[in-house]
């Protein structure tokens, strides 16, 4: 019992009064990051694995579904699936969406993005722990600072992710924005080639690769899908959902209501690669317009203060010095 008070009595004194608290916390971390890989790691149940190699080959519609999803994803974050991938598919559609909007088209986007949520948000609890403890030097908080300074990296760490994946999916539509007339161009001079719509997509993807490789993987899908023997409306509408970008919706707008009456889809290129050209022509115009006024306030901070040294720098030094000296001194 010594012993243990004495332990008691050291903790108290280096972390404070809350510091069994703060022990048990971080006790609890440990254990868990230590639970995750043993989980992780752990073999199949040999009896499951009997029952699924003697299972009927006969599957339901859905199942068959379930298993092409689940297909080619990574087994150890299966073990998880049930608290790293939302429950209603709904939820899921829109993660998934929003991911491959930002460039992310493995099956297991949602699976990883989650995880990284959960791992650094326990990363970041971790440094919280430490920041009251470690770093804290003998300093006392109460129980809000302390919630705040345990709970605050934490929160951080969990919204990372989102951060991360909201930037790349503007990034991602700056790209496709730029690259998209080109895009329009080579493909009208595919279509004026004699080659049909679905060919035309197939070089594009393949030439663009190099300068504009976003919009080229999106080409190479929407390939991908029209040789799988998807109907091409469907296929397009699919491809100006993953793009989120206004121009690509209009431009799939065109092609199937040219499709649907029957009208050139060479004329409906041209002219829509010439307003695609002369947009992206306005944007640089008003990129060029905003120019000066975003360089006001740096030219202010950077012109200003040098002019106020050397013009009023002179008379304030004389100022002071005349202070010192006085006064001018008048005798009789």
């Amino acid at each position: 019992m010594e012993f243990l008070s004495s332990i008691n009595t050291f903790l108290t004194e280096n972390l404070g009064e809350l510091a069994p608290l703060i022990i048990v916390g971080a006790l609890g971390l440990i254990m868990v990051l230590v639970a995750v890989p043993l989980m992780l790691n752990q073999p199949e149940d040999p009896l499951k694995k009997l029952q699924r190699s003697t299972a009927a080959p006969k599957k339901s519609k859905k199942a068959q579904k379930e298993r092409l999803r689940q297909a080619g994803q990574n087994e150890q974050l299966e073990k998880f699936a049930t608290f790293l991938e939302p429950k209603d598919q709904e939820e899921y559609s829109a993660v998934q969406l929003k991911l491959r909007q930002a460039g992310y088209q493995s099956k297991d986007a949602v699976r990883f993005y989650h995880f990284s949520q959960f791992a650094l948000g326990i990363v970041g609890i971790l440094v919280g722990i430490s920041l009251v403890t470690v770093f804290a030097n003998g300093q006392e908080f109460d129980s809000t600072q302390l919630l705040l300074r345990v709970l605050g990296p934490g929160l951080a760490g969990y919204f990372i992710p989102k951060y991360w994946v909201t930037r790349r999916v503007a990034e991602r539509e700056e790209a496709i924005i730029a690259g998209f007339p080109d895009t329009l161009d080579l493909m009208l001079v595919c279509v004026e080639a004699g080659q049909s719509l679905d060919q035309a997509i197939v070089r594009v993807a393949a030439e663009m690769k190099e300068s504009y490789p976003d919009i080229a993987l999106e080409f190479e899908v929407v390939a991908y899908e029209m040789k799988a023997g998807k109907e091409k409306d469907t296929v397009l509408r699919d491809f100006a959902t993953r793009c989120g970008v206004q121009d690509v919706s209009a431009f799939v707008t065109v092609m199937i209501q040219s499709a649907t009456f029957g009208t050139s889809i060479a004329e409906a290129l041209r002219v829509y690669a010439g307003e695609m050209r002369d947009k992206r022509v306005m944007r640089a115009e008003e990129a060029a317009n905003k120019l000066p006024t975003k360089m006001t306030l740096a030219t202010m901070m950077l012109t200003v203060p040098p002019l106020l040294v050397i013009l009023v720098g002179p008379s304030a030094k004389g100022i002071m010095e005349f202070g010192r000296g006085g006064g001018v001194s008048t005798g009789v």
